[in-house]
């Protein structure tokens, strides 16, 4: 825990592990932290190169009561869900699956990229639904990377995926109030961050200073939110920050998010069941409940 003097109120290191041959950073949750703003989830999931025949293949399971993110530095995945999109998925680009009562996906690759070596780097997030948005109607949104805002600040090149900062405003569908927006830096160059009631920052490369506090890679920063905290890099930086109004208590578990034990515990028999509806397109193969 760090004094909330200089703008970091608390800096928390990611839990390595595997997944598909990928190394996989998680920063929230956590036992110490849950939630930032409304965000429960964040995974930093590479940068990994894969030998032709590798690469990613996430069978077909199910959400619920959150908005699954997925944002890549490098590579594609292809998603497709039970509402019938297939979308490639590319950098800057942004993918939005607002889950809601039940959604089932699956992110693979596109043959043409599997069989060839190729990179995968990039960030998925989960975005915990509002009471009143957690039973809504499953939906999907696609943006390509030229239609998210970018401007530069004293040089520091800044983008909004979703929400508002900087006097940008992005068009992704927000809930919550949620704020994700990402900056790139050099080593000397200063940014006031947006005043958001509560605010993180990761630094998915390089390293920065918030105050007196130095912010290693890979580190996730709980800054002072509506103090407009100043961060400054000390090698080039990219960094990620995520933030909104507090959401409330939530539960996880495996996929499921849900203000209530008994919408988890339902979405766990529903899949068991397999109530959920099939992805379209790949209806043959899904993960099982986790015992």
């Amino acid at each position: 825990m760090t004094a909330a003097h200089d703008g970091v109120i608390d800096l928390l290191t990611a839990r390595e592990r595997p997944l598909d041959g990928l190394a996989v950073r998680r920063l929230l949750p956590t036992a110490r932290r849950k939630t930032v703003g409304p965000w429960i989830f964040l995974d930093h999931m590479g940068p990994a190169r894969f030998a032709p025949g590798d690469g990613i293949n996430v069978r077909p399971h199910p959400h619920i009561g959150l908005a699954t993110v997925t944002y890549l530095f490098e590579g594609e995945i292809l998603h497709r869900d039970s509402l019938g999109h297939a979308q490639t998925i590319t950098p800057g680009d942004i993918n939005l699956m607002v889950a809601g009562r039940g959604i089932t996906h699956s992110e693979r690759e596109r043959p043409e990229v599997r069989d060839r070596v190729h990179r995968l780097h990039g960030l998925q997030l989960w975005l915990a639904l509002p009471e009143e948005d957690e039973g809504c109607t499953p939906a999907f949104f696609h943006y390509d990377a030229s239609d998210l805002p970018r401007t530069t600040i004293n040089g520091v090149n800044v983008r909004v995926m979703m929400g508002a900062a900087w006097g940008l405003q992005s068009p992704v569908p927000t809930y919550a109030g949620a704020l994700y927006a990402e900056a790139h830096m050099a080593p000397g160059q200063t940014l006031r961050l947006p005043q958001v009631p509560e605010l993180a920052l990761y630094a998915a490369s390089g390293t920065l200073i918030a105050g007196d506090t130095a912010l290693p890679e890979h580190a996730l920063a709980v800054v002072d939110g509506p103090a407009g905290v100043v961060i400054r890099a000390t090698t080039d930086a990219r960094i990620a920050l995520i933030g909104g109004p507090p959401i409330g208590r939530r539960f996880i578990d495996w996929n499921f998010v849900a203000s209530t034990k008994e919408r988890i515990e339902r979405a766990r028999e529903d899949w068991q069941a397999q109530r959920f509806p099939k992805v379209v397109g790949d209806e043959a193969e899904f993960i099982p409940l986790p015992r």
